[in-house]
């Protein structure tokens, strides 16, 4: 019994350390690979939109798996308001986590984790190429199952969007605004990447996905950095005012997780409200900037 005891303590540590950080280990902020399948450096229509990004996964840590499920729900409202030439897309997430080990009676925790707040400058170039600027930050949380620091985060982000392709970059770049909380856990700044090359076929979308993570070097002896990178595939549907992507992942490489991560992921956007551009059909530009 005691030996079972310390399998599923050991297993749920794993899996709630790829979440919160220890002295030893650290994760990132944003969720790697959550904006897969988004054309993130593109222009989005002006109105109101809702969207939820809700994945679920298991980590195959030793000697026992374990599992989680995080939902990511949030608006971006597009003003139509231009600053420098980009225009400005306003962003709010609040992710929710629930986690458990798989050892027998396990149990599912569950919190809400920082949410995010942040303002977006995206460009329209030459041709179908276009880029993006994100401004924000996590703001802290009293929570003991996440991460329950601040950070400011920076994404750089480029989208071709011709001819029914979404080829997407999305460089995340975070930095905790206090390095060590009151438990001792360490946080080093971090960054992810995330990249999409979807084609569209009609109302239908298929093509393939990837995504890396990785903590950046610290001056702390003996640290365990944590990284990652994963591969998967995407289909999507659009219906017009609302549209459903799903993807699975699984990683091809990982560093100090405990195990290789087997995700599935789904998401949702309906547009609340949207607004055509003067000169501008709605038909076309939603063609142009939706998944």
């Amino acid at each position: 019994m005691k030996a079972r005891f310390r399998r599923t303590v050991a297993a749920l540590g794993a899996l709630v350390l790829s979440f919160t950080g220890t002295a030893a280990h650290a994760a990132s902020a944003a969720q790697p690979g959550q904006t897969l399948g988004l054309p993130t450096g593109a222009q989005l229509p002006i109105g109101l939109i809702l969207l939820d990004t809700s994945s679920f996964g298991i980590r195959d840590t030793s000697p026992v798996q374990s599992e989680s499920n995080i939902n990511l729900p949030g608006v971006v409202w597009v003003p139509g308001v231009h600053i420098f030439g980009g225009r400005l897309h306003l962003i709010y997430i609040q992710p929710v986590v629930a986690a458990r080990s798989a050892a027998a009676g396990g149990r599912y925790q569950s919190g809400i984790g920082v949410p995010l707040v942040a303002a977006q400058l995206a460009w329209k170039l030459s041709g179908n190429f276009n880029v993006s600027y994100l401004l924000g930050g996590y703001l802290p949380i009293d929570t003991q199952f996440l991460i329950n620091q601040g950070s400011i985060q920076q994404r750089f982000a480029a989208t071709y969007n011709g001819d029914g392709w979404n080829v997407t970059g999305n460089l995340l770049y975070g930095t905790y605004l206090d390095a060590t909380n009151k438990q001792g856990a360490f946080y080093p700044d971090f960054l992810n990447l995330d990249v999409t090359a979807t084609k569209k076929f009609g109302k239908w979308e298929i093509g393939p996905v990837a995504f890396g993570s990785t903590d950046l070097p610290t001056n702390r002896l003996n640290y365990r950095h944590q990284g990652q990178v994963a591969v998967g595939g995407l289909v999507g549907y659009n219906f017009g005012d609302f549209f459903i992507q799903a993807y699975v992942t699984r990683d091809v490489i990982e560093r100090n997780y405990g195990g290789y991560d087997t995700r599935g992921w789904l998401r949702s956007v309906f547009f609340l409200y949207k607004q055509a551009e003067p000169g501008a059909p709605m038909g076309g530009l939603l063609a142009r900037n939706q998944p």
